[in-house]
This record gives structure tokens, sequence and C-alpha cells, in this order.
């Protein structure tokens, strides 16, 4: 037996210390370093090459089965299905849903006579059974296994058919023989993901692999198990919400920038074919400092409500918070204000937020972002009937963005009848859709500001 040598892994990134020590020197993280065996390198005899087959760059290009699970907000953020043989890592937070999500997919994919596996090492099996029967699934034939030894479930789904659908929840509790460290370590997490990933290519089954995530939401681990996986996805909400998001962070077979959107109930999660609908039906009509954003997640045109709340602080650095947005865009379009629009807010606290739990990455919000912000400094209400959507540069002019035409739309679809769009966007209104265009930031701050109070300085050569 080769001798065994003891290293010191670090849990967040999985670099190797012969020593431990309180901070790791790769990552920066504190108090991370766990002890762990590993087998000191012996020298192994020499073989001889075998040969393989070269094929030319040029032929017939063979598209890889997809296999549909039947939920078209699973299948728009995979591409349309999962790929055989290939292997998904999914994340999220604990309590946000990732078991009945997957529950749910194995039921899809055994009603539609596939053989699907959900094999739990958090829970025993009646306890998945009782969320089968809440969730009305207990008539699906999905096979439910409560086991974390890797070798005993890669010998057990080797006999008989091939499953098309193996769920593993979680890889955090799974261990392999091969690798002598503790469930959950770094080690074992890679070592077990590393055979499930093996036995997915050699069988074809598609394995669904669910992740822990740390306190700042990345998924827990070595990186390197998110680079060995063919899609990485993440579930998100905020528990004060019913929404849920489904992200997908990376994907070989699909595209990186669909989201599906679901409704947590009492029932399980039901599919959103209209988030737009139910993002926009609790909104405050008339309020000062709300704004409606028609934006873009993949090919889906998705309209939010943008909050923001200028208040004056006696502090003497005001705060900035900002919820569903990011912080550093912020920053931006209040100093584009600052130095552009005359806008003054060094004396004030800023809160923005993205109603609905949903997270906006893309810079055409920030016309809405800035529409929103003035007019709550305003105390000015912005019309009900209106979108916002454009790029701010830091000259202050307002830049096109992408897709204008899906976005206006979707924002007639809704019964929005204007929208306060960048020049470029002027030949693109639907037909019986009225388009505000603003060149710079300061038209904009000069028309909302004209309605509210006279608490900002003169716009644009008009007093606001």
């Amino acid at each position: 037996m080769a001798a065994r040598t003891q290293n010191y892994v670090c849990q967040n990134c999985g670099a190797a210390y012969v020593r431990w020590s309180g901070r790791c020197e790769a990552c920066g993280e504190w108090n991370t370093l766990v002890e762990e065996g590993a087998a000191a390198p012996t020298a192994r005899p020499s073989r001889k090459g075998r040969l393989f087959a070269v094929e030319p760059l040029k032929g017939a290009p063979n598209e890889a089965p997809r296999l549909p699970s039947g939920m078209a907000e699973f299948d728009r953020v995979t591409g349309g299905g999962l790929v055989r043989g290939s292997v998904l890592l999914l994340g999220g937070d604990p309590g946000i849903g990732k078991s009945t999500l997957l529950l749910e997919v194995a039921a899809t994919f055994a009603r539609a006579g596939h053989r699907a596996v959900y094999i739990s090492g958090e829970e025993a099996v009646a306890q998945v059974r009782l969320r089968a029967e809440r969730l009305g699934l207990s008539d699906a034939a999905v096979e439910i296994a409560a086991e974390t030894a890797v070798e005993d479930i890669i010998a057990t789904l080797s006999q008989g058919s091939t499953p098309r659908l193996l769920v593993i929840d979680s890889i955090q509790t799974m261990w392999t023989q091969r690798v002598e460290a503790a469930p959950g370590t770094v080690t074992q997490v890679r070592g077990s993901a590393g055979e499930l990933i093996r036995f997915a290519k050699r069988s074809g089954a598609a394995v669904i692999l669910v992740g822990h995530v740390t306190k700042d939401g990345q998924i827990a681990g070595p990186r390197v198990v998110e680079h060995m996986v063919d899609a990485v996805m993440s579930f998100e909400g905020d528990g004060s919400h019913q929404f849920r998001i489904l992200r997908a962070m990376k994907n070989r077979f699909g595209p990186t920038d669909e989201i599906g959107v679901f409704e947590m109930t009492g029932a399980g999660l039901r599919e959103v074919a209209n988030p737009s609908e139910l993002f926009l039906s609790e909104r405050d009509l008339g309020s000062p400092g709300t704004a409606v954003f028609a934006g873009i997640e993949g090919t889906r045109p998705l309209l939010v409500e943008i909050q923001a709340l200028v208040a004056p602080t006696t502090l003497g650095t005001p705060r900035r918070a900002v919820v569903g947005w990011d912080p550093a865009r912020l920053s931006m379009v209040l100093a584009v204000l600052e130095a552009h629009c005359g806008v003054r807010l060094s004396g004030h606290d800023v809160y923005l937020n993205v109603a609905g739990g949903l997270r906006i990455q893309e810079p055409a919000a920030d016309v809405a972002a800035a529409a929103a912000l003035v007019s709550s400094l305003a105390r000015a209400p912005l019309p009900a009937d209106a979108v916002y959507f454009g790029e701010v540069s830091l000259s202050g002019a307002v830049r096109p963005v992408a897709q204008t035409a899906t976005r206006l739309k979707e924002a007639q679809k809704l019964g929005f009848a204007r929208a306060i769009v960048p020049d470029a966007a002027r030949a693109e209104a639907p037909e019986n859709f009225s388009l505000s265009t603003i060149g710079t930031l300061a038209n904009l701050v000069a028309d909302i500001a004209r309605d509210g109070v006279p608490a900002l300085r003169r716009v644009g050569g008009q007093e606001s």
C-alpha cells in the first residue's frame, strides 16, 4: 500500500499546504485549512502508449441528443433539455427549493417513460416520500434511495437499464473509498464528483449534482468542480418573496443568459410563463421613486419595477444600499447625476431595490435607475404607463441597447403606452406606441424635475 502523507487543504479554494496556517495564501480566507490524508507519490512502471484514431476537422456534425424534461422553464435554461451523459451542478441557498425542483424534474422524466433515480444523502427515504406526497408526485415512477457511498451507487445503477436521469442531493454528503478524507471536504467533493462524472460519460446518464453554497452565495468546494461539470446553474430567490429564478452560469450545450422563473406555492414550484405580469402586479401607481424597466434576460423580455428612496442624512458619509443591482453601477449613475446633471446627492442616503427579488445584470437599467432616483428626490411621480431603458455613459450621454423592438413589444403587450429610450431607438417603435427619446441624462432629469418640488439645481437651462 502506498505511504500516506498529511496535507492541509483549504476548504474554500482547494489549495494544499504541508503545514497548517491561520490564513490561506491563495484565496486570503481565514481558518479554512483542514488536515486531510493524501497518497504519497510512488514510482509507477512506464507503459507503452496505445494508438488512437485521428479524424479530420471537417465532418458531419453530430448533434447531442437531448432529453426534454417537460418543464418549459427548466428546459429553457438548459438549452432545450438535458444532454445524454452530461453532468449539471445546481447551487442555491438552503431552503430555496432545490430539492423540490429536482424532485419535480425527476417526476416529469419518469412520467415520460424514462428511468429516473433520486439519491438523497441528506434525507431518509420516508422524508423524500412525504415531500413527493405533498407535491402530488407519488404516482410518478421515480426510484429513490438514501445512500452516500459513491461506489455503492454506481454499482447499483449499473445493474439493469441505464437511468436517463440521476439526481445526487447533495455532492457534499457523498464519499468515495479512493479518498481518505471526511465527507464534505474539498478532497472528497472533488473525488466523488470525478467518479460520478466518469459514470455519466460511460453510461450516458444525465447527472444533476446539488451543491451547497457559502455565505457569499458561491458554490461551496473547490472551483475545479465547476470546471469538471458541463453546466453550472444557480437557483436564486429571496425567502420573503415567492419567486424563484433558475439561472445558468455555465453551459457547454446551451446559452448562459437565459433564466427560468418559478413561483413557490404550497403545492410546490409553479412555472411562470409571463413573469413580467407578476413582477408588476403589485406596484404602487403614482408613488415617487418607482420606474418600470424593460429588460432582456437571454431571449426573454422582462419588465420589472425599480424602486428608489432618496432621503436627507445627518451622517458625514451618506449611505448607499442596493438590492438586486450592481452597486458599482449605482455609484456610477450617482456620479453622472452629480457631475453632468446638477443633482446634488452628497447629503442624501440612497436606497435602490429591484422589486420581486429579481437580480438585474445588464447596463440597460441605468436610465430606469436614474429616473427612479430623480423622481424620489424631486417627489415627482413618473408616468404610470411609461417604461425606461438605456445605458448611461460617463459623459452623461444615453447610449442605445440591443433588442429595442423586443422590449417595446413586451411593454405594449402589458398595457404600457410610452417609453423613454435613447435617440437611436426612434425608428423601432411599434404602432400606437409613443416614444420619448433622450440624448443625455440631463434631458431626463429636467423632464422629471419640472413636475416636482423646486429642490434641484438648474438643469439644462430649465428651473427644476
